[in-house]
């Protein structure tokens, strides 16, 4: 970047900021006149108005408005890049942003952050909690988890592949000793279905693996579709049927009892775990030791 160009960005973002040439000139220690004869190059240079000017305040323009966040975002970009080369002490610090799916993230990562974030009291840790797409660099995010979504990822972010999900089929040790545990394909498909049900209003059809190790996928009819995987979990626990779900999610439940699964032989590989994030902060002393602690995650267990 020119150096001039640095140079008029920071009082035009200062005065958008402070509201007044005067007030940015007061902050930047410098006079009234070089802020404006700065933003007047600025505009001049790009052939385009940033600010209206009244008596009373400034205003961006649409324009101002898009190349305001512009700036915005080469100035952060800048103040990490000085981090990066500021970080030899090596000691994470600083607000940390982190976006993690809803279910996953409550079962899976915070038990992991909590120690992370005793272990590292100067980080402010800021976490979302979201099954939605997570746009790291409009969103300000540091580290996201995501559980499928990420194929075909853009250069400026890093990446790390941490396995895939084991779809169990469950069901409660009462519901078998009343319906019977299935030896095969066809006897499950008798059993009562309790589905995931889509924001569409569609269910998740249920997956195999077949013989030849490929996947198949058989729509069901079910005796309870729900939109919420805690529900899901709860109504097979309650021995209402029987349900497929990534053993991440049954984990404790299994291991306590309350569940068992049902011919594991068709067990099928789901959705991947990854973890993504800017390439440009991986080399933060807070980021660095963040992906560190979230590598050991394993989205196959049990």
């Amino acid at each position: 970047m020119h150096d001039q160009r640095l140079k008029d960005i920071i009082p035009f973002v200062t005065s958008v900021e402070r509201g007044s040439f005067t007030a940015a000139a007061e902050h930047l220690h410098v006079t009234g006149s070089a802020v404006s004869k700065s933003v007047s190059r600025l505009e001049a240079r790009l052939g385009s108005p940033l600010l209206e000017r009244t008596t009373r305040r400034l205003a961006l323009t649409d324009a101002g408005q898009a190349y305001y966040q512009t700036c915005l975002r080469i100035l952060e970009e800048l103040a990490e890049a000085e981090s990066v080369l500021a970080a030899h002490r090596t000691i994470p610090s600083g607000r940390l942003r982190l976006a993690v799916p809803s279910t996953y993230g409550r079962l899976c990562v915070m038990p992991r952050l909590i120690p992370f974030c005793q272990q590292h009291p100067e980080v402010e840790l800021s976490l979302s909690f979201s099954d939605r797409f997570v746009d790291l660099f409009e969103e300000g995010i540091d580290v996201a988890v995501r559980i499928g979504g990420s194929d075909d990822l853009p250069a400026s972010l890093g990446c790390r592949h941490l396995g895939r999900e084991v779809m169990a089929f469950c069901a409660s040790p009462a519901y078998l000793a009343e319906a019977g545990k299935p030896e095969h394909v066809d006897e499950l498909l008798q059993h009562r279905a309790i589905l995931y049900e889509r924001v569409d209003g569609s269910t998740k059809p249920w997956q195999f693996t077949t013989d030849d190790g490929h996947a198949s996928w058989r729509t069901v009819p079910y005796r309870m579709a729900l939109g919420d995987v805690d529900a899901q979990v709860q109504a097979v626990c309650a021995g209402l049927g029987v349900a497929q779900m990534p053993t991440w999610l049954i984990h404790e439940q299994l291991k306590r009892g309350e569940l068992e699964i049902i011919l594991p032989q068709l067990q099928p590989a789901g959705l991947g775990l990854t973890l993504v994030w800017p390439r440009r902060k991986q080399l933060l002393p807070k980021v660095d030791a963040l992906l560190a602690v979230l590598s050991e995650l394993n989205i196959a267990a049990p």
